[in-house]
């Protein structure tokens, strides 16, 4: 089925353009949101005749999920779960347990927008996306652990991970670097011998 997005849609397309999809997808999801028009010369001349508005809705409702996104940037939730020794939660924590979390943190979102496509069933550091609007998502860093005192040590344990690695991806970008340059020097020994032996 031949639609016409009125919205970006990820791996589908732009706002304007006309996909084929599955006619459950259009008839269950694209169509009854509103994110889509069928594909038919009413539908098209409409579209024409709208698109402007459509457009400056669109940069509007952008502009105030960037907006959002500022104001959430750096966000951590921390989720206190009971798990077993292994550190396997005896529940999960789906994408409503982390929607529910970053509302009580003082953010609107609905569920929807969290992006969790499994459930996280062991304690740790994740990073969640959170969809503010199709062409804005900002990851939300969230820590389950036992407790608020596990989830700081978690926390800081992950920071100090991160920073070795960036450390350490830093020492092999300098060492090839090193070869790229002992490398071009070799070249140029080599250029210089055969022009002096000419």
């Amino acid at each position: 089925m031949e639609v016409i997005l009125l919205e970006r849609i990820e791996k589908l397309g732009q706002l304007g353009d006309v996909v084929n999809v599955k006619p459950g997808y259009a008839r269950n999801f694209l169509l009854p949101k509103k994110k889509a028009l069928r594909a038919n010369k009413e539908s098209r001349a409409f579209f024409e005749g709208q698109r402007s508005q459509l457009e400056a809705a669109n940069l509007q409702r952008k502009s105030e999920a960037e907006a959002a996104a500022a104001k959430m940037v750096g966000l951590k939730i921390i989720m206190v779960r009971q798990a077993g020794e292994s550190g396997q939660l005896y529940g999960s924590v789906s994408g409503r347990d982390v929607a529910d979390s970053i509302k009580a943190a003082g953010y609107t979102i609905a569920r929807q927008q969290v992006n969790l496509d499994t459930p996280i069933k062991t304690l740790g550091v994740y990073e969640v996306h959170v969809s503010l609007h199709p062409e804005v998502v900002i990851p939300v860093t969230v820590v389950v652990a036992r407790s608020i005192e596990d989830a700081e040590r978690v926390q800081s344990q992950a920071v100090a991970a991160a920073a070795a690695e960036a450390a350490a991806d830093a020492a092999e970008a300098a060492a090839e670097a090193e070869e790229a340059a002992a490398a071009a020097a070799a070249e140029v020994v080599v250029e210089e011998e055969v022009t002096t032996e000419a």
